[in-house]
């Protein structure tokens, strides 16, 4: 303050002329907004411009979304309506891209790639030996030999268990003809009879044994 009194003094031979520190002082909102709002290397017009642009551009994009979500909505009433369920939508997506995976340069190399490689390991000589030994043991006798022996051994086999099975049966049936069994049953009889009884009628029940009467023809 001291040096800006000094100038304004009218004894000073410096009066009336403005001091070098008054010049430096900035003047605040002068140069500062104007650089903070315009781009590098773009005037204002330029800047305006591309907001504009800018403005136009992001109306359009919400426009789209919502024509879009439009036809989505409009697509699936469609689906509805056809009976196209999600699962089915799947399986069709699913058989398009095998279809796609089977008609891609990928898929066909690689198919000729194993075809390839099967002819070179069925012309091998190592293949060759093997198929003709495998052949060679088919048409040996004793390859003959084993296969009659195994088949001879299941119906032998096949043979004993069904004379095993018609002998258990037989054997049954002879054991239920024999006196023995039929004794057994009498006694069987007999305890059920002392056991129950008389019926409610006041006859008796007749034991196993017991032959049953011949009833006279009612007179007429």
């Amino acid at each position: 303050m001291e040096s800006a009194n000094q100038d304004i003094n009218l004894n000073s031979p410096n009066k009336g002329l403005v001091s070098d520190t008054m010049t430096d002082v900035p003047v605040e909102g002068a140069t500062s907004s104007a650089n903070t709002m315009l781009p590098t290397g773009l005037t204002e017009e330029e800047s305006e411009e591309l907001r504009i642009e800018l403005s136009k551009v992001e109306e359009e994009i919400h426009t789209l979304r919502q024509v879009l979500s439009a036809k989505e909505r409009h697509a699936n009433e469609l689906k509805r309506k056809l009976g196209l369920s999600p699962l089915n939508e799947l399986k069709q997506n699913l058989t398009k891209g095998w279809q796609d995976v089977q008609t891609s340069n990928a898929f066909v190399k690689t198919t000729e790639k194993f075809g390839e490689w099967n002819e070179k390991v069925t012309s091998s000589d190592l293949y060759l030996s093997a198929s003709a030994t495998l052949e060679d043991i088919s048409r040996s006798e004793a390859y003959k030999k084993t296969q009659e022996t195994l088949s001879q051994a299941g119906q032998k086999t096949s043979a004993a268990l069904s004379t095993v099975g018609t002998a258990i049966s037989r054997r049954i049936g002879d054991m239920r003809n024999s006196a023995t069994f039929k004794s057994f049953e009498d006694k069987v009889g007999n305890i059920k009879f002392k056991v129950v009884g008389g019926n409610g009628n006041g006859e008796g029940v007749r034991s196993p044994t017991e032959p049953i009467p011949v009833q006279d023809k009612a007179p007429l």
